[in-house]
């Protein structure tokens, strides 16, 4: 977002692996760490609506089927459906933010506890948290979007209504881009970074219960639509829309790294090149076969 500001860019589609740093204290056998490599995808400019959220979600299924990293899943919200919840269930506004991230805690935390910590650590009403607590514990497909819609507090709400039309549309990109089967549409994913507007997602591995020794990573690639960042470094506020995705690459490598050692396998350190060449000229169809033949072992 800064390097569009500066350099005063409104259209890019870019992606680039380098390392960045965190200042928590992670849990490194988990595959945390407080310097790591990250790969980050991002597309910046006007668009119809939810054609890039779609292929930033394309692009991290690829990478994780490419990478057979299955099972795995992404999980769909929306900030827009987030905040018309808060607002149906009596949050008030000013603790918008702070109930987003006890919300956010419930891949990792039961629901009597992020339940307590919005009654007795942020002062939410016991009626406001069980009515958030009513919509949170819901994931599904397109049907839930559907069935939302027609909801009584939920349908009467713009912001919400505006979230799910959105993510009805993005259902059916992915629909179309063929990524339906690891999509999972969770109203408990919130994503604790403020500067989301619009879509939000992430990718979580699945345990592989069939390998001994799995290492459990959990979120491998997170992001989502964010179109008021770039304004926050213009002089002029100049407003750019922009969507995009982070993939933990070195989550990935302590997981791929786990399953080869649990199933005994070694990995190729280094590319072999092969040139196949024959002394006579008339044994092309020959060279074709034996290329074909190294292609498919890797080569």
């Amino acid at each position: 977002a800064r390097y569009l500001a500066m350099n005063k860019i409104t259209n890019i589609k870019r992606y680039q692996i380098a390392k960045v740093y965190r200042r928590d204290n992670p849990s490194i056998s988990k595959g945390r760490y407080r310097e790591f490599y990250q790969c980050d995808f991002d597309i910046a400019g006007s668009y119809d609506p939810m054609i890039p959220d779609a292929e930033c979600v394309k692009i991290v299924y690829e990478i994780l089927s490419v990478l057979k990293m299955s099972p795995f899943v992404i999980k769909l919200n929306h900030r827009k459906l987030l905040d018309g919840m808060f607002e149906a269930c009596g949050v008030p506004l000013e603790d918008f933010r702070s109930i987003c991230s006890a919300v956010d805690k419930l891949d990792k935390s039961p629901w009597e506890e992020v339940r307590n910590e919005m009654v007795n650590e942020k002062g939410l009403s016991e009626e406001c948290a069980d009515k958030i607590g009513d919509y949170v514990r819901l994931n599904g497909k397109s049907d839930l979007v559907e069935k939302l819609m027609t909801d009584e507090k939920l349908s009467k709400n713009k912001s919400a209504l505006e979230g799910l039309e959105a993510m009805s549309l993005l259902l059916k990109y992915c629909e179309i881009y063929g990524t339906s089967d690891k999509i999972l549409f969770d109203l408990s994913l919130a994503r604790g970074l403020d500067y989301y507007t619009g879509v939000i997602y992430e990718a979580i591995l699945l345990e592989d219960k069939s390998l001994p020794g799995e290492v459990s990573v959990g979120s491998v690639a997170g992001g989502g639509r964010y179109d008021n960042l770039v304004g926050m470094f213009d002089i002029k506020s100049k407003h750019v829309p922009c969507v995009g995705v982070s993939i933990g690459v070195e989550r990935l490598f302590a997981v791929m790294e786990s399953r080869q050692a649990a199933l005994k396998l070694k990995q190729r350190t280094t590319e072999i090149e092969v040139y196949v060449a024959t002394a006579q000229k008339n044994l092309l169809e020959e060279r074709m076969k034996l290329c074909n033949e190294l292609w498919n072992e890797g080569f």
